[in-house]
């Protein structure tokens, strides 16, 4: 029997090493927050005495920030899946004519520049008074996180067996109750990538942020960090502190829902 070439080891190397490369601008964005004040371009590899006033100044200057930004992602993520969910499922259970054209046009959504929408909801934000509220976020960052939420369950939710729903209105359940305890709960993986796509596009957004804020009063940390960058140029340890809290947020969240993304992205891949 001829002996099958061992090709585990070289895969693994270049593994390594790519994921050097794609990890490396985190580490140089870890390692400059730690640096001292006005020494991030000529500091060194490693922080050998890890100064941490860069951390002390970014949670004075952008503290409430990130509290924006976090009201309002989750704002985003419960109004999106509120509306996404029976979307979804009318969609998957309920074939009527058009379905198709309804389909194609949450793709077509999609595919809308994001500052072609931002200009038009300045304009109706502006007389509906919702200009530097959280509530006008919301909505906007929802514009991308409704469509994509529906895409994801209506896949997941055509795969559930009918039997399970035709059992459950048997019973007596109406079409909300079957929704509300039996689609719901089996769909957990497809709801819980949902909401955290979702949250990340509202987490990250900087476009709607800064076309429908004008003043300090409501100011995501995605602002922040831009206007950050031109009035802080000495202290590249506050910027990068910065960056640093506005990863952890969405770090922590893909590494807990990982086992739910990875079930909830592949479930409608077979249809």
């Amino acid at each position: 029997m001829k002996r099958v070439p061992n090709r585990g080891r070289p895969s693994t190397i270049v593994g390594i090493v790519l994921l050097a490369l794609m990890l490396f601008p985190v580490y140089w964005m870890v390692n400059a927050s730690l640096q001292p004040t006005g020494s991030t371009l000529r500091g060194g590899w490693f922080p050998s005495h890890p100064d941490f006033s860069g951390y002390v100044t970014a949670l004075r200057d952008q503290g409430p920030g990130l509290v924006t930004s976090l009201v309002v992602a989750l704002g985003s993520v419960t109004l999106s899946l509120g509306l996404a969910a029976p979307a979804a499922y009318a969609l998957a259970r309920f074939p009527v004519r058009g379905t198709d054209l309804v389909l194609f046009g949450i793709l077509v959504t999609q595919m809308v520049p994001s500052i072609v929408v931002a200009n038009a909801l300045y304009s109706a934000y502006n007389d509906l008074g919702l200009l530097n509220s959280y509530l006008g976020l919301i909505l906007a960052d929802s514009t991308a996180g409704v469509p994509f939420a529906i895409i994801i369950m209506r896949a997941f939710m055509q795969g559930i067996p009918r039997e399970i729903t035709e059992a459950a209105r048997v019973d007596g359940a109406g079409r909300l109750r079957v929704l509300r305890s039996v689609v719901l709960p089996m769909s957990v993986n497809a709801l819980i990538t949902a909401g955290l796509f979702t949250f990340l596009f509202a987490w990250s957004d900087l476009l709607f942020a800064l076309t429908l804020t004008t003043t300090e009063t409501v100011r995501p940390v995605t602002v922040g960090i831009y206007q950050y960058i031109g009035a802080q140029t000495n202290q590249w340890n506050a910027v990068m502190a910065t960056a640093v809290l506005a990863s952890v947020p969405a770090a922590v969240l893909l590494v807990v829902a990982q086992r739910h993304v990875a079930a909830g992205a592949t479930s409608g891949s077979g249809r």
